[in-house]
């Protein structure tokens, strides 16, 4: 039985949507609250205010695929779908960022895990940067609420080979792991959550919140940029937008001018600061941009007997927070253990060398396990951290500087992945760093791991979690927007999404997000609505 189009029949009923690469002359769209982004802030907001009566246009910079279009083919998905083509890196090319592009942002992409904000995380924030009315009693209606919302819950199939490794491995050193939650109803278990899902199971916005609020009345403008907010440094009376051509690629000469009574930035932690940063938003302390995290990520291979094939089924159902909190919220680096699924065509770019030698490790795919770290960026002092900046196009680019406080994390990360993997039961293992090779034994891991020079472009780094840029906090010397996510400066702009974190969390972020700003828009709704 074929999977249903929600969006085609969507479309059918009514909806009203806008394709920018398909308008003929330019074009002034109006309503109460306009939405840049699409995403997880984005979306979540849309529906809450929808639902309160408001009438509600989202922005969107990609194009609008749906589950017809997702065909589990890597060289499709990755470049309709991602930030730049999937080509998204940080300033000096150092490190991969993984950003979604379509409608439904990175909710579309995602492997699904679904994590309420740490407890540490929201004290640390609550004790070190001002951040008010978020502690874990405050969110945890909010999360239940989305949680509901969108079907998260522990993944109850047993997981695949791949995320085995974590569980066999850490029970056999006495190190501690959990099911991660995942936001699916109806998961076919096909594990390309990284391609769209063709069968609508995963939660995302283009699924939820998107149609909730196309039924109420909202409308979607997609293929357009939102070059700039019109401003007079206390309010905000426009936002300029560029429409695309169909690649989402250049802009087709036409222009949308957006007039509405309040805006919701909700682009993520490159994206927003890019277009206050192009708008020239007022910003009299320097926090634009400032403080950007990325819960960096570094990677170990490993080969094992028996078949893993790391390409089907869930992508990521079990978790170790064994080493993330060992030296408390600002103490040494530290980190979460995950796997990521392993399609062809990303394996072959996360493995490394080239020809002869990576077609052998290509060759080895279907006994090959990855596991990742993410590094919990931004709780002490030497962290490295990123700014946003602008290129000369102004398209925002993240320059990221790295610290030794960091690359040590990185490096324990790899004894530790090492660790686990050789007692799961790996034959070899290998660091993916440009100076490894595979090793047999821990013994031989940890000299090679101790000796590696931990450097840009040797050490294969990347990341799909960019937070902050725009912090929230109550002082405006700190913070671009108050704990409510109102911009400190102009008064009917407000922010919704990951930029917002003053740092990283410490679990992917999505449901962070949803929690958060499903706070932030039903706050927003009260103050709006006339006494």
């Amino acid at each position: 039985m074929p999977v249903p189009d929600l969006f085609a029949e969507g479309l059918a009923r009514g909806w009203k949507t806008h394709d920018g690469s398909r308008l003929e002359s330019d074009l002034v769209l109006e309503a109460d609250i306009a939405i840049v982004g699409s995403g997880a802030g984005g979306g979540t907001s849309a529906e809450i205010l929808s639902a309160a009566g408001f009438k509600v246009l989202l922005i969107e910079e990609g194009p609008l695929k749906t589950s017809s279009d997702f065909k589990m083919r890597e060289a499709e998905a990755y470049t309709s779908l991602y930030q730049e083509g999937i080509g998204r890196m940080s300033k000096d090319g150092a490190i991969t960022i993984l950003q979604g592009r379509a409608v439904g942002g990175t909710t579309l992409v995602n492997w699904t895990s679904s994590f309420r904000t740490p407890e540490p995380t929201l004290q640390h924030w609550a004790r070190e940067h001002g951040v008010q009315g978020h502690s874990p009693e405050d969110l945890a209606p909010w999360f239940a609420r989305m949680e509901q919302r969108l079907g998260v819950a522990p993944w109850a199939l047993p997981p695949n080979a791949n995320n085995e490794v974590i569980r066999t491995g850490c029970d056999r050193l006495g190190y501690g792991w959990h099911v991660i939650p995942r936001n699916v109803r109806g998961c076919w278990n096909l594990g390309y959550c990284g391609m769209g899902c063709p069968t609508n199971a995963k939660q995302s916005m283009l699924v939820t919140t998107i149609p909730a609020t196309l039924d109420q009345g909202g409308e979607l403008l997609y293929l357009a940029r939102a070059e700039r907010l019109l401003h007079d440094g206390e309010r905000v009376s426009g936002i300029q937008c560029q429409g695309l051509d169909e690649r989402g690629v250049a802009p087709n000469g036409r222009t949308v001018t957006v007039k509405a009574r309040h805006y919701i930035l909700a682009g993520g932690g490159i994206n927003t600061p890019g277009i206050l940063l192009r708008s020239q938003a007022p910003d009299p302390h320097q926090r634009t941009g400032k403080r950007t995290f990325l819960h960096l990520v570094n990677f170990s291979a490993a080969q094992f007997e028996q078949v893993i094939n790391p390409f089907y089924g869930a992508p990521q159902s079990i978790y170790s927070d064994h080493f993330q909190w060992d030296d408390g919220a600002a103490g040494r680096m530290s980190y979460k253990l995950e796997v990521p699924p392993l399609q062809p065509a990303l394996t072959a770019t996360l493995l490394g060398r080239f020809g002869i030698d990576n077609a052998l490790r290509m060759e080895q795919l279907p006994h090959t396990n990855v596991m990742l770290a993410l590094l919990r960026d931004g709780f002490h002092p030497d962290s490295a951290e990123g700014r946003v900046e602008l290129r000369g196009d102004g398209s925002p680019v993240l320059d990221y500087r790295m610290t030794d406080y960091t690359w040590n994390g990185v490096r324990r990360a790899f004894h530790s992945m090492a660790e686990i993997q050789f007692a799961a039961g790996a034959r070899a293992v290998l660091p993916l760093h440009a100076d490894a090779g595979y090793v047999k034994t821990l013994g031989e891991a940890r000299r090679l791991i101790d000796a590696l020079p931990l450097a840009l472009y040797r050490t294969r780094l990347g990341s799909a979690h960019v937070m902050g840029g725009c912090a929230m906090g109550e002082d405006p010397r700190q913070a671009v927007c108050d704990s409510l996510g109102r911009h400190h400066q102009l008064d009917n702009l407000s922010i919704h999404d990951g930029s917002l974190f003053p740092t990283s969390i410490g679990a992917n972020p999505q449901l962070s997000i949803y929690g958060l700003t499903a706070k932030l828009s039903s706050r927003l709704a009260e103050r709006l609505k006339p006494a």
